[in-house]
């Protein structure tokens, strides 16, 4: 997990340069652009009788549609490497291997981040409809933990819950909710403020049967098809938040019901797990 952090980080610093002297020289190019159409605009108010040579060539290249276009075109640019810009972010928010100790992080950041780098699974394909992403963000304060490897649990379960929705009908939806709770509190009510952050991400699914759930959290077992998952996924996701974290991963399903995963971290992580 920790190499793999390591190379995605590195990966979205060596894109961030570029992309940053792209984005930045767009600004001047678009401004160029527009100087340039302007003075071609006094020419043909000036001389609205040019040669012929000009007048052939104008219309060769199609004058009225090019100059509209282009500008499209550099807005399109600029919106396409503004989108690069936030990919890149997310991904080096995703992997944050400088953060190897645990420290206080925005848990809405990581979440958000995890879903940016899944955007294109949950955009409709063709006759396949997309999966709507409702949130519902508490008033988390930043919570200490590991932010890489804790963002790689919200990918886990994530990523389960994309698949899970692949082969059902319109409309698929992922509930995503935060709230803190105290430890010894109900976090159905999320209403006490306490020492508890919780994540719930819940699913349209088809849900799980009893057994599947019993054993959900076991190494290598997966009730995706042959060659699609690892069943290592959730095993990790659990050592980390209750190994790691001093928390707790919970499922909740029941077959044609959908599957919620809630994941509690204290605040602030009890000392008998601090290493």
């Amino acid at each position: 997990m920790s190499s793999l952090g390591q190379m995605v980080a590195g990966v979205a610093h060596e894109i961030n340069n570029p992309v940053n002297f792209i984005y930045g020289n767009l600004t001047y190019c678009e401004q160029y652009v527009k100087d340039i159409l302007d003075l071609l605009r006094l020419y043909q108010k000036h001389y609205p009788e040019p040669a012929t040579e000009i007048l052939n060539r104008s219309e060769e290249i199609d004058v009225d549609f090019i100059v509209p276009d282009l500008l499209k075109i550099l807005s399109s640019m600029e919106m396409g490497s503004e989108r690069i810009r936030q990919i890149v972010l997310s991904l080096r928010n995703f992997a944050r291997h400088d953060e190897a100790e645990m420290k206080p992080v925005d848990i809405h950041e990581g979440i958000d981040s995890t879903l940016l780098i899944l955007q294109s699974r949950l955009k409709s394909n063709g006759l396949i409809p997309g999966i709507e992403i409702i949130k519902d963000y508490g008033a988390l304060p930043k919570v200490e933990c590991f932010p890489g490897q804790l963002n790689q649990v919200f990918m886990n379960i994530l990523g389960n819950a994309i698949d899970s929705l692949d082969n059902q009908p319109a409309p698929k939806t992922i509930f995503i909710s935060t709230a803190v709770v105290a430890a010894d509190s109900d976090a159905d009510s999320g209403k006490s403020i306490g020492q508890l952050a919780v994540i719930r991400i819940r699913d349209s699914g088809p849900g799980l049967v009893e057994k599947a759930k019993l054993r959900l959290f076991d190494p290598f077992f997966t009730t995706k098809p042959v060659g699609k998952g690892t069943g290592l996924g959730l095993s990790i996701s659990y050592q980390i938040v209750v190994e790691k974290h001093g928390g707790s991963l919970k499922c909740i399903s029941e077959a044609g019901q959908g599957a919620e995963f809630r994941i509690e971290i204290p605040l602030a992580r009890p000392a008998v797990v601090k290493k």
